[in-house]
Parts: structure tokens; C-alpha cells; sequence
């Protein structure tokens, strides 16, 4: 479906007083970046990403009836109250309400938690978004006289969550998804994420991805900022085309497991998204000096061992390494012997890829 109004919610049955509904949902690492967007959250080109695992956003969502219009809500991360954090959800519930509108109907105490750190350049946004997305599309399905198949629930669930963060129409679905307009995947969308369903070898339904935590600081540019920095920038046109053919390119990749071309492609991608950090206008720069030293001890070791090993970036300075699973014990090897150093406080994940959202 490519119309929101699909999205606009169905009659509604009984509606409960009060409730409790939690759901976990990934990060998600892009191979082919999105950078730039128009409109509400939609993307200047298609992208594609790895559902990761192990670093989710679990979110407990309290609700209550009330009689008074407007939103009400409060917000707990890791068990501090945040008030910070409620203008970025208000904002969110003013883009979904017309396909939501029991939002103004209760008051929501929304608890969440990350098992990564919060702000790093890992996607924590999207985690969190689409986590929010499927606890309150959990909770109308509860009032709807014709609950939504799962498939349904999926594509509206992301189809919300992308109001929110771009990113986390990502975080739905797995263990691949692409998100935006593309010429050869018919089912690729601007509104939502769908799960990529081009031929896949098997290699990449359990690629592991360990994450590097380079900088668990707060990041001196927002990705919104970023974003909003493609608007005027000189080389923006030229990224969304090369962005486009980069997909193009990796789908026979894909489909063949080359994975010597995979890691060319994906850290050619990931130094693009950086290439146009570097050169808007205020240019803002986040990798670290260890980020760099990271990319050179990777290509060093692949160079040297053959093997299939790969970085990408996210919007920050936190090294992603992506490998097959059949090297995981000598990869692992590498990060903790060479790798480990340039780390905040020696700090990594063991990552890989996962599935998507989860009720809990």
C-alpha cells in the first residue's frame, strides 16, 4: 500500500480503563545509508539495513483513561524520570494521531530501557520508536472490532514508528529490510520498511556484527540536524543517485554471497554517509581518532587473513564489524587482541542479526 490513508484506523469496540503492554524492538544497521529526507520522515533514497539482536529498547507502556483532550504522558529511562524526552514523543503523537486517535483518549507512562548505550551512534532512536510504535498499535488492536492480521500489524507498526525516527521502519521486521523507493524491488516504499525478499544467500540470515564503542558520549550533531543539513548540500543530489546504484549493486552481491564485494560496498557506503558529514555547511566531523585507527586494523586484517570482515559506521563514532558466522572465533580473536584498546573502557557488543519486534 502506498497511501496513508491505509494507515487511518478502523471502528473501534470496546476500549479498556487501563492496561499494561511492553514490547522490545532492535537498532538496525544500514548497509546502503539514508541521509537526507523531505516531507514528514520520508526518505531522499532507498536504503537497506540488518536487523540486529542483542541491542533492543524494551518499553513498558502504562495507560489510563482520561476525560481531558490532548496528550498526557510521562517518561522513565533506565528508572530516572525524563522530561526531556516527552516534547520528541509529543511531537510524534501530533504526527500519528490522525491514524491513531485513541492517543488522546489515556494517559501514558512510558518506562524504556537499552541494552547499548543511549546517544552513540548506535540507532537508539529507532529501537526506541519502534518500540513505542508496537506497544500503542498493540493497544488499539486490543479495541478494534476486526483485529489486524500480523502482517497488517507489521506494516503499520513501521509505518508509524517512521514518524517518529526515520530509521525505525527498519526496526519491525528482519533479518533484512529496505525502506524507501527503488526501481527493482517492487514491494521498497517511501512510507514504510518491508522485509527484503529479493533472492538472499543464506551467509547473511546469520551475519554477526559487533559493535565497537568508540565514544559512548553524547553526539556533537544531532542526526535531525544532519538530516536537515542535506537540504543545500553541494554533493546532495549526487549521493542520493550513487546511494540508488549502491543498492542496485548490492542486490546480486546479495543473491551470489560475494562477500569480498559485500564489505567493499558496505564500508564504500559508510564512508559516503561521513564524506557528506564532513562537507556540509557547518561541516561537523564524528568519528574519533580511534575510529580511524579501528578502519585501518580491519583492513589490515582482512588484507592479511582473507577474510570476509568488514566496518560500517552508523552517525557516530562507534565502529560496526560485520563477518560471517563461520569466522566468528577468529574475528572475535582480532577484536579482543587489536581492536579492543581503542575502546571506551575496552567496551563492545557481540551482536547479530535478528528478527525484529517482540511482544514481551
Amino acid at each position: 500500500m502506498n497511501s496513508e490513508d491505509h494507515f487511518l484506523s478502523k471502528a473501534y469496540g470496546q476500549t479498556p480503563d487501563s492496561g499494561l503492554i511492553g514490547y522490545q524492538a532492535p537498532s538496525n544497521i544500514a548497509l546502503v545509508k539514508y541521509w537526507g529526507k523531505y516531507g514528514v520522515q520520508l526518505p531522499k533514497n532507498a536504503s537497506i539495513s540488518f536487523t540486529l539482536d542483542a541491542c533492543v529498547t524494551q518499553t513498558d507502556l502504562h495507560f489510563k483513561k482520561k476525560h481531558s483532550k490532548g496528550f498526557s504522558l510521562a517518561v522513565v529511562f533506565d528508572g530516572v524520570p525524563q522530561p526531556s524526552f516527552v516534547p520528541k514523543i509529543e511531537q510524534f503523537f501530533e504526527r500519528i494521531l490522525n491514524f491513531l486517535p485513541l492517543l488522546e483518549d489515556y494517559h501514558f507512562d512510558i518506562k524504556t530501557t537499552n541494552t547499548f548505550p543511549h546517544s552513540s551512534g548506535i540507532a537508539s532512536s529507532a529501537s526506541g520508536m519502534a518500540a513505542l510504535a508496537g506497544a500503542l498499535l498493540a493497544l488499539e488492536n486490543t479495541c478494534l472490532m476486526q483485529p489486524m492480521s500480523p502482517a497488517d500489524f507489521d506494516q503499520k507498526a513501521s509505518f508509524l514508528a517512521r514518524l517518529g525516527s526515520g530509521s525505525a521502519a527498519r526496526s519491525i521486521q528482519g533479518p533484512m529490510v529496505v525502506w524507501g523507493d527503488h526501481p527493482q524491488i517492487p514491494q521498497a516504499n517511501n512510507l514504510y520498511g518491508t522485509v527484503y525478499e529479493q533472492p538472499l544467500d543464506p551467509v547473511f540470515t546469520t551475519y554477526q556484527d559487533t559493535i565497537l564503542l568508540v565514544d559512548e558520549g553524547e553526539k556533537v550533531v544531532s542526526s535531525t540536524v544532519g538530516h536537515g543539513l542535506m537540504h543545500d548540500h553541494p554533493y546532495a543530489a549526487a549521493r542520493f543517485d550513487q546511494a540508488q546504484k549502491h543498492l542496485s549493486d548490492l542486490m546480486p552481491i546479495l543473491a551470489s554471497g560475494d562477500l569480498m564485494s559485500f564489505s567493499d560496498l558496505v564500508e564504500r557506503e559508510a564512508l559516503a554517509l561521513h564524506a557528506m558529514m564532513l562537507t556540509s555547511d557547518p561541516s561537523f566531523i564524528l568519528m574519533k581518532p580511534n575510529t580511524l585507527s579501528i578502519i585501518e586494523a580491519i583492513r589490515k586484517f582482512r588484507a592479511h587473513t582473507e577474510y570476509p570482515v568488514c566496518f560500517t559506521l552508523d552517525a557516530g563514532a562507534n565502529v560496526h564489524v560485520l563477518y560471517p558466522e563461520h569466522i566468528k572465533t577468529a574475528v572475535l580473536e582480532f577484536i579482543d587482541r587489536e581492536l579492543k584498546p581503542y575502546c571506551s573502557l575496552g567496551r563492545y557488543i557481540i551482536d547479530r542479526v535478528g528478527r525484529g519486534l517482540k511482544k514481551l
